[in-house]
């Protein structure tokens, strides 16, 4: 029997894919890094709207500061969020694209070694294992109903119940047409 994935381990195992995968794009050209973006930016997506609708709320309420935590993370997602949406518009094997990627990459490492140091450092202190693993099911639930793109504007758990369910029929209709189409 495998022992299950707390919230903490969970969000880091996405951490390491979301370095990966950054990592590709870099190295990548062509319809490669195109795929490594697309695939970059549905992981980046659906992680921050999880973040944004369960982890933050529990930051928020459970460790000392967490409000100011939480706000500078949104701050950080936010720019994220504007930065993809105007990436996902650009030919990916453009110098524009390469440089506008260079920036947004540091900017997303940075995020996400804030979020582990002053975030989910705190966690196992605040909860038990069991809530833990608790909130990892509702991080793999929230992502399963995810908008696939970012959404700025969409940096709480609020605004993410009001427009992610549409958002998420439009975003995977999106996928499905634009893998359809090779």
């Amino acid at each position: 029997m495998t022992e299950r994935a707390d919230v903490v381990e969970l969000l880091k195992g996405q951490h390491t894919r979301i370095r990966e995968l950054l990592d590709e794009v870099a190295a990548t050209r062509g319809d490669e890094r195109k795929q490594c973006f697309h695939d970059l930016v549905r992981l980046l997506a659906v992680h921050e709207t999880a973040e944004e609708e369960v982890v933050h709320p529990f930051a928020r309420t459970n460790i000392d500061g967490g409000e100011l935590v939480v706000r500078d993370r949104i701050e950080e997602e936010e720019r994220a969020k504007q930065a993809l949406a105007r990436l996902d518009d650009m030919d990916p094997g453009s110098p524009e694209f390469f440089d506008h990627f260079a920036a947004l990459r540091q900017d997303v490492l940075a995020h996400a070694d804030n979020e582990e140091r002053y975030e989910f450092a705190h966690f196992d202190r605040v909860a038990d294992r069991g809530r833990l693993e608790t909130l990892a099911r509702a991080v793999q639930a929230a992502e399963a109903l995810a908008p696939t793109r970012p959404h700025p504007g969409a940096d709480t758990a609020m605004k993410n119940v009001a427009v992610a369910p549409v958002a998420a029929v439009i975003d995977r209709t999106r996928d499905a047409v634009r893998k359809a189409m090779g």
